[in-house]
């Protein structure tokens, strides 16, 4: 279990700012920022950032083109090093959402799957497609929320893997060919083999010969979880099975890796609709 995300309650009125960071997630954090007044001078980052505009309008400089004016439900992806800005109209205000990740961090993810040409500067990208936008924003929704950070990771890898092949709005899902169950059966073992052990998203995908990103979409397509969503699951059905012969919670909780008793009997209920307790009466 991570330790708690530094997160600010979020704004009810007003201008103001969030900001979310994790530190089992070091890669990456991220801001909302709502009915913002603020001007930026033309600047970069050391990581690559992707930007969505919420509401408002917004003269986004940097892109080739010269500068653009953005609207709400426009992304911006915007490589490291890449000098830029973005500033709302002259007395409006606007609401965004920033996401940075760490420019090393990502390079590996994507030489993992062969994406990306060593040495080749990467382009500013300005997408408006209202599919790409609602999922940036439920990717952000997880990423404040205090969901797992391996599903946060997970869902961030496959955000990634998705733009580079072009499909930001959602990749249809796969025909399931039989080699592709075949190749996640190493995963599965692991998992079936090791229920109380976080085991890395790195270590899965070793294990069955794939990228992180390929581990999960095949992972997804043949299971319907990914992979940790799927271990918990299975955590579930171990203790509903010791939970009738009598075993205590506070044991189990230990047994199946939970952080402890109350994290057990929140991802019990979860996922069984009632109480440890409760289920075993």
């Amino acid at each position: 279990m991570s330790a708690a995300p530094a997160r600010i309650p979020g704004p009810r009125r007003g201008s103001a700012q969030t900001f979310w960071h994790d530190p089992a997630l070091p890669f990456v954090e991220s801001r909302r920022a709502c009915h913002s007044r603020a001007c930026y001078r033309p600047h970069h980052h050391p990581d690559f950032s992707i930007g969505a505009v919420d509401a408002g309008c917004s003269l986004f400089t940097g892109a080739e083109n010269g500068p653009v004016r953005l609207s709400a439900g426009t992304l911006v992806l915007v490589p490291a090093g890449r000098v830029h800005a973005c500033n709302p109209a002259p007395g409006a205000a606007w609401s965004y959402q920033m996401l940075h990740l760490d420019a090393t961090w990502l390079a590996r993810v994507r030489h993992e799957y062969g994406a990306g040409t060593p040495g080749v500067p990467e382009p500013i990208r300005i997408l408006k497609d209202a599919r790409l936008y609602a999922r940036f924003c439920q990717l952000n929704g997880l990423l404040f929320s205090e969901g797992a950070a391996e599903d946060k990771a997970a869902a961030l890898i496959e955000f990634i893997g998705d733009l580079d092949a072009g499909q930001g709005g959602g990749m249809p899902e796969p025909v399931i060919p039989e080699q592709l169950a075949g190749q996640i059966q190493p995963a599965l073992e692991l998992l079936q083999a090791q229920p109380e052990a976080g085991i890395p998203l790195e270590r899965l995908a070793e294990a069955s010969g794939l990228s992180r990103y390929q581990m999960i979409r095949a992972f997804r397509a043949v299971t319907g979880l990914t992979p940790h969503a799927w271990q918990l699951n299975q955590r579930i059905n171990l203790a509903r099975t010791r939970l009738r012969q009598g075993e205590g919670m506070a044991a189990l909780a230990q047994q199946l890796g939970f952080a402890d008793q109350a994290h057990f009997q929140r991802v019990f209920k979860a996922h069984a609709g009632v109480t440890p307790g409760d289920f075993r009466r």
